[in-house]
């Protein structure tokens, strides 16, 4: 089989994670459960069955100094920046150039830098299954975790027939994806079966998502091949700026995935979670006797089904239930749980406000 090369993802902002999230250290860059960040965690997991040196990542320019310092054993020249967002397409696009510049028939993985990922080893079985499968087929594979509910903040993969080729992962063609149902529609995913939700993990090789860049989003491709000319050279960090910055903004999902005919699905059965929220922190955290998940010190009375963070201070919380409570340097937050996912409202108040120094 060919190499295999990842790409993690690292743009992000993770303004749902505020008041720890912030600008310039963003969920990717936190130690949510352990001594390790999301990122790093993620790197580890590709680097025991791929060298550090087919490791990539694309990030903010403006993530920098954070990345460098927390995956300093990866190569700096597999690290790129851009100069502003434009979404998961025009960003994997670019890190695509600087792979195939190594090996343009490599198998590129794609993931986010900020998931939980749990059980590597079934993780890892099932990357495997993905590659084979992209390339024996030439195609564009997608891992999709199993539903264990009707979650309506997940888009979902529909499958086909099921694909045999040798692989060890139950794999499937894709016939379409969809976009975040609401209750009654994903609990009628459920029922009808095979439904998946989209984990954002894909696979392929570098050259038929070039190729793919080629037929279906020919612009982009024009623009990439303007910046694919000046690597290497003194013009590189110019020409990157000025061609990057007016790329439209387009998601994979939308450029790619839903016209492509050659699209697979890998059934992800490890533990996975994308941390969208304090919320989901919550749910996968160590709890006491009273389900509360504590990081610092905290004095709970009656207090019952909570989340605290407060490394640096004494938190007391007494007669509340189903609240998060998170203390950052200067800032605090108190939320309900159901309210986690509208922290991001309190984010662009803080910006509306020119709060700049919270951000």
């Amino acid at each position: 089989m060919r190499n295999n090369y990842c790409l993690i993802m690292a743009g992000g902002s993770g303004t749902r994670f505020w008041p720890r999230s912030r600008t310039k250290k963003p969920k990717q860059y936190l130690n949510i459960f352990g001594d390790q960040s999301l990122i790093q965690a993620t790197v580890q997991r590709f680097a025991q069955f791929m060298s550090e040196e087919n490791i990539f990542i694309v990030s903010a320019k403006t993530q920098q100094e954070v990345l460098e310092e927390q995956v300093a054993n990866l190569p700096k020249e597999n690290l790129i920046y851009e100069p502003v967002g434009k979404n998961t397409l025009p960003a994997i696009g670019l890190a695509a150039l600087f792979v195939a510049e190594k090996d343009p028939e490599g198998i590129l993985i794609v993931s986010p830098s900020d998931h939980l990922i749990q059980n590597d080893p079934l993780f890892i079985q099932t990357i495997e299954s993905a590659a084979l499968i992209a390339d024996k087929t030439n195609g564009i594979v997608t891992i999709g975790i199993t539903p264990k509910y009707p979650a309506t903040g997940y888009g979902y993969v529909q499958t086909n027939e099921e694909v045999s080729l040798g692989q060890t992962i139950k794999s499937y063609s894709v016939q379409k994806f969809v976009e975040k149902p609401n209750h009654a529609v994903a609990s009628g995913y459920l029922q009808q079966g095979g439904f998946f939700w989209n984990s954002g993990i894909f696979v392929f090789k570098v050259s038929v998502f070039l190729e793919s860049v080629k037929n279906f989003a020919p612009a982009l491709y024009a623009d990439l091949l303007r910046i694919k000319a000046a690597i290497g050279t003194d013009q590189f960090e110019t020409a990157l700026d000025e061609i990057y910055r007016q790329v439209t903004s387009i998601s994979i999902d939308y450029g790619i995935l839903e016209k492509a005919e050659n699209v697979f699905l890998v059934q992800g059965d490890f533990v996975w979670n994308d941390l969208g929220s304090w919320e989901e922190v919550y749910k996968y955290d160590q709890k006491d006797e009273n389900q509360n998940a504590v990081r610092g010190e905290a004095i709970l009375l009656d207090t019952k089904n909570s989340y605290v963070y407060a490394p640096d201070s004494l938190v007391a919380v007494v007669g509340l239930e189903d609240v998060i409570v998170v203390q950052e340097g200067n800032t605090i937050l108190v939320c309900k749980r159901d309210k986690a996912e509208e922290i991001k409202q309190v984010v662009g108040e803080i910006a509306r406000r020119k709060l700049d120094q919270f951000l």
